[in-house]
């Protein structure tokens, strides 16, 4: 019996320690996979500690890209805490884009601080970018080809068109970055400043020999306010003449005040048909009556006969005027006699 109970007591320590050994071992497997990081950043100046580093797996924080982060920031002369780069990290951003802004920030000259950054970044701009632009501004297409346009398209106030090609040179302002508006505004503003400058032009002739004069009313303008960039010229490429949409549109109206003249002249004339139509049907209704009139004639004579009212030689007497008055109509309307066809002679 105590034979059995020193095994059992052998086996329960054996257990333990097997436990103790398996925790041991993955704390230094654990360490063992943070403590190149640990001594890089060690021997780079920029110290993480083991803790630190040990703890970020738990966070689920990549502990390369923080390490990294810090060395490139402290060789570049920034000293940015671990916390505030998981900080970043946590939130989403990118933390060596932020860093690397930072590195080119101070390179330049360019007050960015680093929360800035992490607005700016975590706000879905491109930080690097945008402080890339603040050092080397760059040139943005009016129109832009994305839109599928090639040109600026306006009418001068004699009717020509024009197609204009522009060059805006843009630099980033950081300080308005975050809310700013984007490319497309500064589009759209320059091409709506070169169709009101070619508009209010008399002629076309004055835009083809100043074509500065564009430039110069679009800059006056303000047209980067409230935007994230700083205009800082306006160069016209091209200009093209196109089309004379005042003579076509002249053309245009003619024709259609000649279509509306006449349909005015074919509504006069349908009314002069129906009205002409009308007096024939008039006529004919009058013939009417009077055919019914003379009808009655006959039944007046015989009624005045049965009435007495009428004698036999008052009725021949009667007739023979009718007669009389046929043979002069007669005499007086010859008939007409019909042309007969010429024979042909001998040949």
């Amino acid at each position: 019996m105590p034979y059995l109970t020193t095994l059992a007591l052998f086996d329960l320590v054996t257990i333990v320690w097997l436990v103790i050994g398996a925790i041991v071992l993955a704390i230094v497997m654990a360490i063992a996979s943070v403590f190149s990081l640990w001594f890089q950043a060690l021997t780079s100046n920029a110290p993480v500690s083991l803790l630190q580093l040990f703890m970020m797996r738990f966070r689920k924080v990549n502990p390369t890209v923080i390490v990294t982060a810090r060395i490139t920031a402290k060789k570049a002369g920034l000293d940015i805490s671990t916390d505030r780069l998981e900080a970043h990290y946590l939130a989403g951003g990118h933390v060596m884009r932020v860093v690397n802004a930072l590195i080119a920030a101070n390179k330049a000259n360019i007050n960015l601080s680093f929360d800035r950054a992490c607005a700016i970044d975590l706000a879905g701009r491109d930080v690097l970018d945008a402080v890339q632009t603040s050092v080397n501004p760059k040139v943005i297409d009016v129109p832009s080809p994305k839109d599928g346009r090639t040109t600026i398209d306006a009418i001068a106030g004699d009717g020509i068109q024009l197609k204009v090609k522009a060059r805006v040179t843009v630099r980033t302002n950081i300080d308005t970055l975050v809310g700013g508006a984007t490319e497309e505004t500064i589009v759209a503003r320059v091409g709506e400043g070169i169709v009101t400058t070619i508009g209010s032009a008399r002629t076309h002739m004055e835009v083809l020999e100043n074509p500065d004069r564009i430039s110069k009313t679009v800059l006056a303008r303000g047209l980067d306010a409230g935007t994230a960039f700083s205009i800082l010229s306006i160069d016209i490429a091209d200009v093209d003449v196109g089309e004379n949409v005042g003579a076509r549109l002249r053309t245009d109206k003619a024709e259609a005040d000649k279509r509306v003249a006449q349909a005015e002249a074919e509504r006069q004339r349908a009314l002069a048909v129906a009205r002409e139509q009308e007096m024939l049907a008039l006529v004919q209704e009058n013939r009417a009556k009077v055919v019914l009139a003379e009808a009655e004639i006959p039944l007046a004579i015989a009624e005045a006969f049965r009435k007495g009212q009428l004698g036999i030689m008052d009725y021949y007497m009667l007739k023979n005027l009718q007669a009389d008055t046929e043979m002069r109509t007669a005499i007086a309307h010859p008939p007409q006699p019909k042309p007969t066809e010429k024979t042909p002679g001998p040949s």
